[in-house]
């Protein structure tokens, strides 16, 4: 048996990110902490109310993810540090983000 040498960690990096509940529209500025294909973590300011559970749609620089908040840990100056594990776009979130695109979003 051939055993896999490849893994899928996370790596640091660095962006401003936007978190969005496409239940409601609101949109949380945080600073992307550490990416891979399946999660990312993000530190928001402390007045971020819990994410835990929901599912959202991150925007970090070229990237947009899908995702399920799995877990909050407290970080430095009252921040805290929200993981997100992603998972596959449904047809709803696709037009969602498609909606709420508009050509004064691209300039």
């Amino acid at each position: 048996m051939i055993k896999e040498r490849r893994q899928l960690n996370r790596v640091d990096y660095e962006s401003k990110s936007v978190i969005v509940l496409p239940d409601t529209a609101d949109k949380y500025i945080g600073t992307t902490k550490n990416i891979s294909p399946l999660g990312i973590a993000i530190i928001v300011p402390e007045d971020t109310p819990s994410l835990l559970g929901k599912s959202v749609i991150i925007v970090a620089e070229t990237l947009i993810m899908y995702a399920d908040a799995v877990r909050e840990d407290p970080s430095e100056n009252g921040q805290r540090v929200v993981a997100f594990t992603a998972k596959r776009f449904t047809q709803d979130v696709l037009e969602y983000l498609f909606e709420h695109i508009s050509p004064q979003d691209t300039k």
